[in-house]
Formats: structure tokens, sequence, C-alpha cells
């Protein structure tokens, strides 16, 4: 029932008094604080305790409607949810962030001092879990039966330190204070099989059926994150598993003395879920990472059966019918063998039915064109690990070279491409291919993203299945990413054309009879530089570094990785730099060149990377000469809060990876949607950016993914940088050590990179097509008036780009999902 003081009796809205005592009922009551001993984060708990208090009803109101309507559901399986900070975005999905403003701000408390107290909820990399969080927010703001299922990360993503110029990590323990958003289910928890063997019995109907015996089991703990949509009623469901032992601990072990024997099963089990991504360069962490895909593929499908068995007993004659899940890239797809140990294993199936809905309910989004990136196990690690799945899933390699052999008969060559089991001197199980067999559907998330998968990565495989493959271009939320981070701007365009972009981002095609009105274009320049002045303030606090907010803000904030190119962005600032040695700075543009991102523990060129920026800022900010004229800032642990509030403020948004390499990305339309311009190649969703925006209002450089393919085997690196004196002079003072004196030889290995013919990411040749483009946006910032059309065109051309169009195109070509209305207040 709603709580008394959140739903006055006359069906009003609550009223300031009755927020004040909800906060002060849970201050008191549920945090045992008072007003003298309450510090901010105890006040934020509160607050966040009153809000989930509304979530909470219409939560369970929208659950039942599902349940009562029998509506068929989708399950988005993922290894990470980057879904930051709750409150605010759940304040204004509700539409209460100025109710809560008022009540709070009438007893002396600032709610947006309270919002900065929540921890980012680190359960994601990057672009793949902020996906996932974007989608969750569109599907409950489309009223689709949507539940995301995913881990609780003790430690999620770790906490990125610079020292010394050094990238460090240390742990994030997001959980430290508790997390006011979460609600344990432990009646729900699951048992997970690792290890033991097959057994075979013989079951009362005559038939031999396979036991899973000798396992070493752990238990998986559900915790239930609301997922509210937008004013709306609905609230989703975002289930995460933690692992826990099945015993916590040994008794007897402990008896006999033995107390570190007696919690090793416990440790042992916890450490399933301890940590996001753990250093897979060993052995012992290539086997943590597929017992964590396995947990979360189990548990995941172990629950959507429990609930289905709950309303529908033994009868599964309409399961696919009522149920999807979709693969978010190849991390999940222990779910096919798994979905099919369930059916034969637990419900008696036989392999030709359990096959038939496996096939019919499960979904693969693709997400990489990199083959490293692709999951691929060795199949006697996997046969220890999981045996009952490794023998399912040579059954299925079994039968579909068969279907491939008589579709190409004597094509040896082709089973040999085509088989999910890999030959070799270690044979590898390439869970990529296991997918696009046993899927309905396979998409890519940006146009040259999907048709690159049907060309290459996939094409015996779209050659057999043509009817498989699919394109959804990837988009982000409007309510996260500019109702939410950029107030002042959805302020402005609210004025003139109303609120209702926040659901229909189309409609932002209004902007463009603006942009010839100069006192609008005032209004958007005014916004602009009030946030680069917050974010000014970021990089003076968390950098070191003052940036001038009149200056042109380029800016790179993503993973770091070579084929994202942030090397190829430092080359620049030093071809800047020099030229401002060289005393070529007539006409100049000033600009302030910020870069972020983390680079995974064991990946020892993005470090350097890194080190190379640092070292590289490092002297230009201290040099005399490039005062007021370029300063570069590296940014520390990255993470969705800074993004919100370095999106608002980017001038020039740099997309710069080798094309080919980005399956699609998003932070491109996070900074379109805020009025950057893109400086970017003919990569991922750049192409379609580009599109909506018009080339005029796209700063467009490199290579083609054509091109780039027709580079391999003649690239001469070397004879590049003899041809363009620019880039000679950049490598001189990479080769020289100008950037690190005092240790001799630290950036060899990146010269030795751009230098070698087989350099993947081709960095010497986009360098300048690249150069190029950078003059041609220095000079266009000097037109003021002139960049701030270009920057209103691109917001108002964003549209395409809102989650709630790609979640609509999946529902309508892929779910089939009736939308269901839950009763709002």
């Amino acid at each position: 029932m709603p709580t008394p003081e959140m739903s006055p009796s006359n069906g009003a809205k609550p009223t300031s008094a009755d927020l004040q005592r909800s906060f002060l009922r849970h201050l008191q009551y549920t945090l045992v604080r008072d007003k003298y001993s309450a510090t901010k984060a105890d006040l934020y708990l509160a607050l966040a305790y009153a809000v989930r208090d509304v979530l909470v009803d219409r939560w369970l109101d929208t659950q039942q409607s599902y349940y009562v309507n029998d509506a068929k559901r989708v399950y988005y399986i993922s290894m990470e949810f980057l879904m930051g900070r709750a409150l605010g975005n759940s304040l204004i999905n509700l539409g209460m962030l100025e109710e809560w403003q008022t009540a709070l701000k009438e007893m002396g408390i600032n709610v947006e001092e309270l919002l900065e107290q929540e921890w980012d909820a680190g359960l994601g990399n990057g672009g793949l879990g902020r996906l996932a969080a974007c989608f969750l927010d569109s599907c409950a703001t489309l009223r689709l039966p949507v539940t995301g299922y995913g881990i609780r990360y003790e430690y999620g993503m770790f906490r990125q330190k610079i020292e010394q110029g050094r990238q460090l990590e240390e742990p994030d323990h997001w959980l430290r204070n508790g997390n006011p958003w979460e609600i344990e289910r432990p009646e729900y928890t699951v048992r997970i099989k690792f290890g033991g063997r097959s057994d075979f019995v013989p079951g009362a109907d005559g038939r031999m059926h396979v036991c899973w015996v000798d396992t070493q089991d752990v238990l998986a703990v559900p915790y239930d994150m609301p997922i509210p949509g937008y004013r709306n009623g609905t609230v989703n469901t975002l289930r995460l598993w933690k692992a826990a032992a099945t015993e916590e601990f040994d008794l007897d072990e402990f008896n006999a003395g033995s107390y570190t024997e007696a919690v090793a099963a416990k440790n042992a089990a916890e450490h399933i879920t301890m940590v996001l991504y753990p250093n897979d360069a060993s052995e012992n962490g290539k086997e943590l990472r597929l017992r964590q895909q396995y947990f979360l593929a189990s548990a995941s499908l172990q629950d959507v059966l429990r609930a289905w068995v709950y309303k529908h007993g033994e009868d599964f004659s309409r399961f696919a019918e009522k149920n999807c899940f979709q693969l978010n890239d190849t991390h999940p797809t222990c779910a096919v063998p798994e979905l099919m140990r369930l059916l034969m294993d637990e419900h008696g199936m036989g392999w030709e039915e359990a096959w038939d809905i496996t096939s019919h309910t499960m979904a693969y989004t693709n997400h990489t064109l990199l083959p490293e990136a692709l999951e691929r196990w060795p199949v006697n690690m996997f046969g220890r690990l999981l045996p009952r799945l490794r023998d399912i899933i040579l059954e299925i390699n079994a039968r579909f070279m068969e279907e491939v052999s008589l579709r190409w008969p004597g094509g040896t060559e082709r089973e040999r491409r085509m088989s999910i089991v890999e030959e070799g001197g270690e044979p590898q199980i390439r869970m990529a291919y296991l997918a696009v067999v046993a899927c309905h559907s396979v998409n890519g998330v940006a146009a040259l993203h999907s048709q690159l998968l049907q060309q290459h990565l996939f094409h015996d495989f779209f050659e057999l299945w043509p009817h498989k493959f699919n394109n959804k271009t990837n988009g982000v939320t409007p309510r996260r990413w500019m109702a939410a981070s950029n107030p002042l701007l959805s302020s402005l365009i609210d004025k003139r054309l109303g609120e209702s972009w926040r659901t229909e981002l189309s409609r932002l095609q209004g902007l463009r009879e603006y942009a010839g009105d100069k006192k609008f274009r005032a209004e958007w320049r005014a916004v602009k530089q009030a946030n680069k002045q917050r974010l000014a303030e970021m990089v003076a606090r968390d950098c070191g570094v003052e940036f001038d907010p009149t200056a042109m803000f380029d800016v790179q904030v993503k993973r770091i990785h070579e084929y994202k190119r942030q090397l190829l962005n430092v080359l620049h600032v030093i071809h800047l730099y020099d030229r401002i040695k060289r005393g070529d700075s007539a006409n100049w543009t000033p600009r302030c060149v910020l870069i972020g991102g983390k680079a995974a523990p064991g990946y020892m060129m993005a470090k350097r990377i890194i080190r190379l920026v640092t070292a590289v800022a490092e002297v230009v900010n201290h040099d005399p000469a490039t005062k007021g004229l370029l300063q570069l800032a590296f940014l520390p642990d990255y993470r969705v809060s800074a993004m919100e509030v370095i999106c608002p403020a980017a001038d020039l948004s740099e997309q710069i990876s080798t094309a080919g390499k980005e399956a699609s990305g998003t932070g491109n339309m996070k900074f379109m949607m805020n009025g950057a311009i893109t400086i970017g190649t003919l990569d991922g969703a750049n192409i379609e950016i580009r599109e909506e925006a018009g080339e005029q209002n796209f700063f467009l450089f490199g290579l083609t993914a054509e091109q780039v393919e027709a580079a391999r085997g003649h690239y001469d690196p070397a004879a590049i940088v003899a041809a363009d004196a620019d880039l000679g002079r950049v490598m001189h003072l990479l080769e020289s050590g100008h950037f690190n004196l005092f240790e001799p030889g630290l950036f060899d290995p990146i010269v030795h990179a751009i230098l070698n013919p087989h350099d993947p990411w081709l960095t010497a040749a986009d360098f300048r097509s690249y150069v190029d483009a950078q003059h041609r946006a220095a000079v266009a910032y000097r037109d003021q008036e002139g960049w701030v059309r270009m920057s209103i065109f691109n917001t108002a051309a964003s549209g395409k780009f809102s989650s709630d169009r790609t979640i609509q195109e999946y529902n309508r070509e892929i779910w089939k999902l009736a939308q269901v209305s839950a009763h709002a207040e």
C-alpha cells in the first residue's frame, strides 16, 4: 500500500509537507538519524528511500499488470549495466524533481548537493553497459515488459587513479554505503553447477536421461532494482545476481581449528561476482570469466523457467510464443546450451522439442568486429568447468555440420570455417558462431557494422541464413543525456518546442527554424558557455589544469583502446605544440583538449598511451608559449556522472576510430544530441550521424573501411612520415624523447607501433587527413555565429539516435511485444 504521507487521501499530488514527512520518517526510522547527527550521505539516503517508496507502488502495479495480462516477456541478458546514478534519473522520470527541490529547500537542504552524494553504480566498462542501461530506460518508457538480467559485481569497474602520469587501479567498492535502490530476493535463489560429470540413467519412460553429478555448486541470490519509465507509471526490473556459497562455512573444519579452510568455499563462491572483467591474462582469469558468464546465463534462465512453471505448470507449448531472450553481445551465449540442458534434463524434453524452443526464443546482438573480442574458450577448459554444456555444444555442432554439408556438399573447407569448434593445437569453442547458429535473429548496431558482419565476420552464415540478419542502429536515452545532464539546454528547448521531445526526439527537428534567429543563437551560446564553465571547474579540480571556457573544448572520452585512436589525437596535439614553438600561431583558435577513459588492467599499450597523454600534457601546459593557445588534460576515473558534465560542454566530439573497427559508438550520439560537432571517420554510427546532420555540419577525414582493407599488405608508414613534414616533426619529438627526458625509451613501443607496416589501426595513414579536418574545425570555430548554427543543426538532427527508436525497431522486428499499461497514480 502507498505510504500515507506520499498519497494524500484526496488523490492530489503530494504536498511539500507530505514529502518532508516521508523524508524525515526515513531519516529517523530507516537510518536512525536526527538533524544533529545526519551527514549529507544520510540525507541522500533518506531522500532515496522516500523516492523509492513512490517507485515501489508503481513497480508492484506494473509487475501485476504483466502477470494478469499474461504478457509476452523479453529478458535482456548482459554482462554489463552501466547505470550511473539513480536518484536524479528517478526524480526526472517520476516528474517530481521540482517538488522535492521545493520541499527540501524549505528545510534548508539543497537537492543538487544530495545528488552528488550518490556513488556511480559501476556495473559496466563503457558503451556496452551504458547502452544496456539506456535500453532499459526506453523499454519502461515505451511500456514494454522487459526485464534486465546482470551480475551484481561487488566492486564493479575499477577506480582509476593517475599517479606520475600512469594509470593505477583501485577497487571501486560502490556498495560500501549500501544501495538504497536494490531489494534482495533470497526466496528466488537458484543453484549453479560447476565441474562434475554427465551420468546417464534410465528413466521411468524407458529412455536414458542425463544427470549432471558430482558438481561443485554455488548459489545465485537475486537483487532487484527498479527501472522507471518516463512519467507513465511503468516500473520495470533489473535483476542482478550475487554469488554465495551453499554453506557459509564448514563447521567441522572450524571446530578443528582450521579457520581459513572453514570459509574457503564461501570465499571461492563469492569470487564469481567480486569484480567486473577480471584480468584474463592468466588461465585462472579466463576460467573466472567463463564462470561469470555461465553463472549469469544459468541463474537468469532458471529464474524465467521457475516463473513459467509457477503460472503454466510443465506445459511449454506456448513458451516460445511468450518469451524472448536478447543476448547483449557474445558474453551470455552460454544461455544457448544451458536452456537446452534445462529443458531436456530438468523438464524431460527431447532434443528436437528443446531445440525448437531454444532457436525460437534466443536473439543475438553483436557489438564488435574485432576477432579478439569474440568469446572463444578452450574445449578442455570448458569441459572441465561445464561438462554437460560442452556435450550439448558438440551435439549442436554435429547437427549443424550436417546441415552445412547438405547445403554445400563436399565443402570441407567451408565446414572448417563455419564449425562452432575451431580445430587446431588446442580446439576452441567459438561462442559467436554458437550464437549465430542458435538464434533466430542476429543484429549489428549500425548500418556499416551490420553490413561488415554480413560481408566478412559471418559471411558464410549470412549465405546460409540471410533472413536471420538485420541492423538495429544504437541510440541513447534523451531523458538522461539531455533532460538530466543538460537542464539549461532542455529548458531553452522547452520554451520553443514544449516538452514532448523527451519521448519523441524527432520533434527536435523544429529547432531548425530557430537557427537563423539571432536571439535564439545568443541564448544557445550562453547555455554552452555555462556548461563549459562547469566542466572547466571539474577539470581544474580533478586534473589541476585551467581550461578557458571561451576556447574550443575538444573532447575524446571513451575506453582507451588502440582502435579508438587516442594516439592520433595526441599526435595532433603534438603537431599544434610544434606549430606554436615554431611561431606558426597566426589566426590561432585557442583549444582545450580533454581526453579520458580507462585502460584494461592487462592492456599495456593502452596504459602506455595514457602515459603519453599525461607526458605531453605536462610539457604543453607548463610551456609559457602555449598560454592562451593550447591546453591538454587527462581526466581520471571517467564514468557516467563525469560524462553528464562533459557531454553538455563539448564543442568538438572526437570519434576517430579506424574505419571498420567501431561497431557503432554511443558517445558520438550523446555529444551530437547536446550540440557538439563531430570530427570523425566513416565508421560505426558516424556515417548515420553525418547523414542526419548534413556533411556541412560534420568534419570528415580518413580512409574508408574499404580503403583500410585495401591497404593491407602494402602499407608503408615510414614512407608516409618521410613525405609529410608535419608528421615528420611530430615523430622526431617522440623519437628524441622530448616528452620523456628522464625516462629514456618510454615511448619507443608507441613509435614502433606507428611505424609498423602491419599496424592494423593505420595511424600514420590518417594523420594528414585528420590534421586538415582539425584545421577546418578551428577555422569554423572562429566564426561563432556559424558554429552555433552548426551546433543547433546537430541537436535538431539527433532524433534518430534516441534509444526509444532503437527499442521500437527491436520490438517491431524481433520481440513483437504488446505494450502493457500499469495503473499510474
